[in-house]
């Protein structure tokens, strides 16, 4: 008789337990159906089979649980990609907001630029006009240099004038020098032979002793003035004339010191207002 309960017990190590209690039922079947007439080498035979069909089964099991077991393998990861994934779209969107809002600002600057370059043109424009009138005032600056270096010339010529009439009688009177010739406007060269301009010049006598006059004058006279007279006519000339007698004429003085700074540098000055005092 065959023992179903061992047949069960092996296919519950390989299988699960309803399967293989249902799979020793039939067998059970099978061999009261079969044991008239099936030999024992057969049955035996069966039996084989059906080790075979268990141990079949049993690696069917283990190749189902390590394909179970991948494929919750391929679910993890498949579950990574898609958080990855999600990862990446919330990335994507990000660079997608940044780029619109570089995008925005991109536009803006070049607005800016555009507003930029029309200013820049308009302060183009303005600064020709600006130039354009500048060199106009520069012309009339050039006129008004012109015309008062004009007047300038021709009130210092008129200054001159009244000194040669009026300085003959004021010097002798007050510093004893006498004339031995008119005064005038003339060149005078200096010991290194260069022609030096003077405004006023003459020849006289003080005393028993010869001198030169040597004069300028001025609209205005300052200090600093007084300074380069004495540098640039009188000392140059000091050697080739020997005596002189340095004097300034001016219509008014820069400050109230000047008359006295001048008689400490040793030269005579008369004021315009003066020549009518003779």
């Amino acid at each position: 008789m065959i023992n179903t309960l061992r047949i069960y017990e092996e296919l519950s190590e390989v299988m699960d337990p309803r399967p293989a209690q249902k799979l020793a039922s039939v067998l059970g079947l099978i061999y009261e159906d079969l044991q008239d007439t099936v030999k024992r080498s057969d049955f035996e035979a069966l039996q084989r089979v059906v080790s075979e069909l268990a141990v079949s089964q049993k690696e069917l099991a283990e190749a189902q649980k390590r394909t179970e077991a991948r494929v919750e393998e391929l679910s993890a990861a498949q579950k990574q990609t898609e958080i990855r994934l999600g990862e990446l779209a919330e990335a994507q969107k990000r660079t997608e907001t940044r780029v619109e809002e570089l995008t925005r600002s991109l536009n803006e600057l070049s607005e800016a630029q555009k507003s930029t370059e029309i200013r820049l043109g308009e302060l183009a424009a303005a600064q020709q006009r600006t130039e354009s009138a500048l060199a106009k005032l520069a012309e009339r600056l050039d006129d008004t240099n012109k015309q008062l270096g004009g007047l300038a010339i021709t009130v210092g010529y008129t200054l001159e004038n009244e000194a040669y009439r009026a300085l003959p009688v004021l010097l002798e009177r007050d510093h004893q020098v006498k004339l031995t010739e008119p005064l005038r406007r003339d060149y005078l060269a200096d010991a290194r032979g260069r022609d030096l301009e003077v405004n006023i010049l003459g020849r006289g006598t003080r005393g028993s002793e010869p001198v030169w006059i040597i004069g300028e004058a001025k609209a205005q006279l300052s200090k600093n003035e007084v300074d380069r007279f004495i540098r640039n006519r009188v000392e140059p000339l000091k050697a080739v004339c020997g005596k002189v007698f340095p004097i300034l004429v001016a219509h008014m003085v820069s400050s109230r010191d000047v008359p006295e700074y001048a008689r400490q540098r040793g030269v005579a000055l008369y004021l315009s207002y003066q020549f009518g005092q003779q």
